[in-house]
């Protein structure tokens, strides 16, 4: 029988399958790694394509592994930033009110802070003008532990950390078959080699499902892709915006609506505006993969959050196709900024995992099978919560070994 390659194949480079490898390289040194990433460099999708937020855990259900890993994460990650010379800063957030139907959601969310464990403190109108002296709103609550960072940057050392105990990361290693047997998994990437280890972790991201199916195990739901569309300030206006500020969101959604975020490079991102991508890396209208636009189609949980959420739905596409019905969503929060202010930036695609009744997975899903973990939901705040998400894979998929 041809020797293992490897303890534990990890499929994935972004910022959940590398601190996944480096979680696994700590708990249990000497246990062989390997990650597989089928992009040039790590850290192309999710991680490298969002705001650069620290979260805080304010929204998330007391509890569950959001809340829970989001609370622990931010501290994790802001010492983790700080230790290995990585930008970031912890600036605090606003989250404000600009109508009245919106107060009783954020006196909601002032005691779900408190319930898990976030400093939160209640804003009126002075408070906020002497904060954010541009943005306008009835009331606001400042959240003390949000901050900003490079998440490539933290991919970008996980990887090194990991190789230098000992994993091996492999780029350009798409994974075109899976197969399993009672001793071992392998896989074929896509030049052709085949690797064996004793289990896998699947942190595939836009891809987890399709990876799940590869191994023959039923996922139980699907990805649908949403495009998160940002513009930025141009930077003569740049000055309008000092720091991080949220509107109220809609907790029907795991969206958190159009917010400003004042970057570690001084510049200030507008978005996400929140659209269906037509392919899975679909971070523009004119990048259709038809295979991957079928298979959402074809998919029942498509059509029922369609038929759910259409008034919501109907928003998004309107700001999306309209640079001036963005725009008034934007003054909602900063009534001084007009279009011309505004300047596309690069958009990205949230991995959305959507069960088939249509209900929009809330919390990070992580299941297993025998000698697999798969991590099947796990958007914002993932790259947030990352380290202690990839302690607990880690710990799951060592079990197996």
């Amino acid at each position: 029988m041809r020797a293992l390659d490897c303890d534990v194949l990890v499929i994935g480079g972004g910022i959940v399958g590398l601190s996944t490898a480096y979680a696994i390289t700590r708990a249990a040194p000497g246990t062989r790694v390997t990650v597989l990433e089928k992009e040039a460099g790590p850290a192309r999708h999710q991680t490298g394509r969002n705001s650069g937020v620290i979260h805080s855990g304010i929204y998330y259900r007391p509890g569950s592994l959001k809340a829970r890993f989001a609370v622990q994460g931010a501290a994790e990650m802001v010492k983790f930033c700080a230790e290995h010379g990585i930008a970031h800063e912890v600036t605090g957030k606003l989250i404000v009110a600009t109508e009245r139907s919106e107060l009783p959601r954020l006196h909601a969310l002032v005691q779900r802070g408190r319930e898990n464990g976030i400093p939160v403190r209640e804003l009126g109108p002075a408070q906020l003008e002497e904060r954010e002296p541009w943005v306008r709103g009835l009331a606001a609550i400042h959240v003390g532990t949000t901050g900003i960072c490079d998440f490539k940057a933290v991919a970008a050392r996980l990887a090194r950390l990991a190789r230098d105990a000992g994993a091996s990361v492999r780029y350009g290693a798409g994974v075109r078959a899976i197969g399993r047997r009672p001793s071992a998994v392998a896989v074929r990437t896509a030049d052709g080699a085949v690797l064996r280890a004793r289990a896998l972790v699947n942190c595939a991201g836009l891809h987890c499902d399709r990876i799940a199916r590869l191994a023959g195990d039923d996922p139980g739901m699907r990805i649908v892709p949403f495009r998160g569309e940002y513009y930025e300030l141009v930077p003569a206006r740049s000055s309008l915006v000092r720091g991080l500020v949220y509107p109220v969101p809609d907790p029907a959604f795991p969206f958190l609506g159009v917010h400003l975020t004042r970057g570690v490079d001084g510049s200030v991102h507008i978005g996400p505006n929140a659209v269906p991508a037509l392919a899975r890396e679909g971070y523009a209208w004119h990048t259709v993969h038809p295979r991957e636009l079928a298979g959402t189609l074809a998919y029942p949980g498509s059509w029922r959050i369609a038929r759910r959420h259409w008034r919501y739905g109907a928003g998004e596409l309107h700001r999306s196709l309209s640079k001036r019905a963005f725009t008034d969503a934007v003054r909602r929060l900063l009534p001084d900024i007009t279009a011309d202010d505004l300047i596309p930036a690069p958009a990205g695609v949230r991995a959305q995992a959507v069960l088939p009744d249509g209900t929009l997975v809330d919390d990070f899903l992580i299941r297993e099978s025998p000698r697999i973990v798969h991590v099947l939901n796990a958007p914002s705040p993932a790259a947030t919560a990352s380290l202690p998400i990839g302690r607990e894979v880690a710990r799951r998929v060592l079990e197996r070994l």
